[in-house]
C-alpha cells in the first residue's frame, strides 16, 4: 500500500504553482506575459529577446528572477509584485484537497519559488488558507531558488524540518532531486509521469493520492 511509504512522515512540503492547483488553470500564461513585458521595458529589448532571456534564465538559474538578479542586479520585490499581478479567476476552491491536506499528521507547509504574498492569494482562492502551518517563498531562501541546495537548506532550517521524516510534492521534476538526496519521500505531481531515479511516486490526482495516505 502507498500509505506505508509515508507512515514516518511528519513534515509535508507542497510546492504551489501547478501543484496545489491544476495546470489547466494556466496561470503561468499570464505570468510569462507579465515577465516578458517587464524584461522588454526594463532591459530595452524586443519581445523575441525578452522571451529568450526569460526561458534561458529559468533553465540556467532555476527561475527567471534569479537570472535577472545575477545578470542585471534586479530588485526582486518590484519585479515579483508586477509579474504576479494576475487574475486568479480560473481558480476554484477544492474542498476535497483541503480535507485531504488537513488530515495529514504533522506540519504542513507550502514552499514556492514565488513569493509569500502571491502564495497567500492563490491559497485563499483555492480554499486552502487554513490548512497550512507555514508558507515559505523565495524571499525566505534569501532569493535563492529551487533547485539550489542552499535554498532548501535555508527554508528547512527555518522550519526545523528533518528531511528523513518529510515528503515533498512538486510539479517541476528538477526540484525533487535535492529533497530525494536529503532523504525525503518525493512525489511528482504532473499530468504525465517522468520516471527518474529521484522520484518515488507520481500522481495526476493530488487529492486522490493524499486520501490514500490517511
Amino acid at each position: 500500500m502507498v500509505a506505508q511509504h509515508f507512515s514516518h512522515v511528519r513534515h509535508w512540503v507542497f510546492d504551489l504553482d501547478n501543484t496545489l492547483y491544476p495546470p489547466a488553470a494556466r496561470l503561468f500564461d499570464q505570468i510569462e506575459e507579465k515577465m516578458n513585458a517587464w524584461v522588454m521595458r526594463e532591459l530595452s529589448v524586443d519581445h523575441v529577446e525578452a522571451d529568450r532571456l526569460r526561458a534561458d534564465y529559468w533553465r540556467e538559474h532555476g527561475t527567471t528572477l534569479a537570472g535577472l538578479m545575477a545578470n542585471h542586479k534586479v530588485e526582486p520585490w518590484d519585479y515579483l509584485r508586477e509579474v504576479h499581478d494576475i487574475s486568479l479567476d480560473m481558480l476554484e476552491p477544492d474542498e476535497g484537497l483541503a480535507r485531504s491536506i488537513r488530515a495529514l499528521p504533522g506540519r504542513r507547509i507550502v514552499y514556492t519559488n514565488g513569493d509569500g504574498e502571491y502564495a497567500e492569494r492563490v491559497l485563499e482562492r483555492r480554499g486552502l488558507s487554513d490548512v497550512f502551518d507555514a508558507i515559505y517563498g523565495i524571499e525566505h531562501a534569501n532569493w535563492r531558488p529551487k533547485p539550489e541546495r542552499a535554498a532548501f537548506d535555508l527554508v528547512f532550517a527555518a522550519e526545523r524540518l528533518e528531511p528523513k521524516t518529510a515528503a515533498m510534492f512538486e510539479d517541476d521534476i528538477r526540484n525533487l532531486s535535492v529533497p530525494h538526496a536529503l532523504g525525503m519521500r518525493t512525489v511528482h505531481v504532473a499530468p504525465e509521469p517522468d520516471p527518474q531515479p529521484h522520484i518515488h511516486h507520481h500522481t495526476d490526482d493530488l487529492p486522490g493520492f493524499l486520501a490514500m495516505l490517511t
